[in-house]
């Protein structure tokens, strides 16, 4: 019986570990050409996600990369206030370190036999058992596991929902080396994440294990083709940086400084979603996890929920070795109710962002009571 998972994500990896050590095996298809093809993006609020490595027999690896300090959150309002300071004792419990997702991602492809992930295999389509990829290139598979994210090709197989814009787009920026090139900036940001919050717009400062600061400013109730009346000028990113500067006009001149700061990479982003509560009737020969089944909005649940797919995929699987069919349907029963209940969440602390008293609610969220 051959497993096939698309994708080479934190989902579809520990998918393919977690079989692995059950002594089943799948192949990993996936459309780049290598681990280092791209950049993998910033880091990542593990918490629940953490059973998942723990099934994948690599969580004190995981804790050895993990960022403690990373926990540390710091909640300002525009006009400099701050509403909220919680700094991590240096032996505190690791209940949500954050960790880099391409240091988690190697992890994962490390803890494979070196022949599993298939690099350059870019997904087509699949038809009878078989699997199509843009070089031409065809393989065979009993049960296709759709592991390729946002823009997932494998989840036509199964429903045509499609991702939407939620009103959010995010520019990208950020500082290498912040504690040698920017130290005041560094002091000011912390060890772990820093939010500004107000005025329909949000900018969250995170220090990387790389030393960088990845910063991304959020502009709320915006259109889908926001990005094309703005008039910032991506293509040049000095000029950009003066246009998103002057777009937090009235900000505390301490946060218009992070931005000068930053280097040449300006990344626009606009936000979408799956509907909440997405399901389709159970097939016996292909199934969805992470992104390509239920993409969240940005809040620090949907690396955690991929993780918790593959892995209790695999454990499915691996209690019914000769069962495909009844372990798909065990899966997406468990997938179905957990992920809604987590986008549901995930939905209401992105309208709490979109609020125009969004720091005041913030604050009220860390701090209940």
């Amino acid at each position: 019986m051959t497993i096939a998972i698309v994708g080479a994500g934190l989902g579809g990896l520990v998918l393919a570990r977690v079989l692995h050590v059950n002594g089943m095996e799948a192949v990993v298809y996936e459309r780049e050409s290598s681990r280092d093809a791209r950049g993998q993006g910033g880091m990542l609020d593990i918490h629940s996600g953490q059973r998942a490595l723990r099934e994948a027999g690599l969580i004190d690896q995981f804790y050895a990369i993990a960022r403690g300090e990373g926990q540390d959150l710091r909640l300002l309002e525009p006009d400099g206030t701050l509403l909220l300071q919680e700094d991590t004792p240096d032996d505190a419990p690791l209940a949500r370190p954050e960790v880099d997702r391409a240091d988690l991602r190697d992890l994962l492809l490390d803890s494979l036999p070196e022949d599993v992930v298939r690099w350059g295999h870019a997904f087509t389509s699949a038809d009878n058992g078989l699997l199509h990829f843009a070089d031409g290139s065809s393989a065979t598979y009993d049960l296709l596991v759709g592991a390729d994210g946002a823009q997932s090709r494998v989840r036509a197989l199964l429903t045509d929902a499609r991702p939407a814009h939620i009103g959010q787009n995010v520019v990208e920026v950020g500082i290498p080396d912040i504690d040698r090139t920017h130290p005041d900036l560094a002091a000011m940001v912390g060890r772990g994440n820093y939010w500004v919050l107000g005025n329909g717009m949000s900018l969250a400062a995170q220090r990387n294990g790389d030393g960088r600061v990845r910063i991304g400013l959020s502009f709320y109730n915006t259109a889908e083709d926001w990005f094309a009346t703005t008039g910032i000028p991506f293509d040049d990113p000095a000029a950009a940086r003066a246009r998103l500067i002057d777009l937090l006009s009235g900000w505390d001149a301490r946060f218009t400084a992070l931005i000068a700061a930053c280097d040449d990479t300006v990344v626009p982003r606009s936000i979408t979603t799956l509907p909440i509560g997405l399901t389709w009737p159970s097939r016996s020969d292909v199934t969805l996890l992470g992104d390509a089944a239920h993409l969240m909005p940005p809040v620090g649940e949907g690396a955690n929920m991929a993780l918790l797919d593959g892995a209790l995929l695999g454990l499915a699987l691996a209690a019914h070795p000769d069962d495909f069919p009844a372990a798909v349907r065990e899966y997406e029963r468990e997938m179905f109710e957990r992920t809604s209940a987590a986008a549901r969440m995930s939905e209401d602390v992105q309208q709490l962002l979109m609020s125009p008293d969004a720091a005041q609610k913030m604050l009220a969220f860390f701090q209940p009571g």
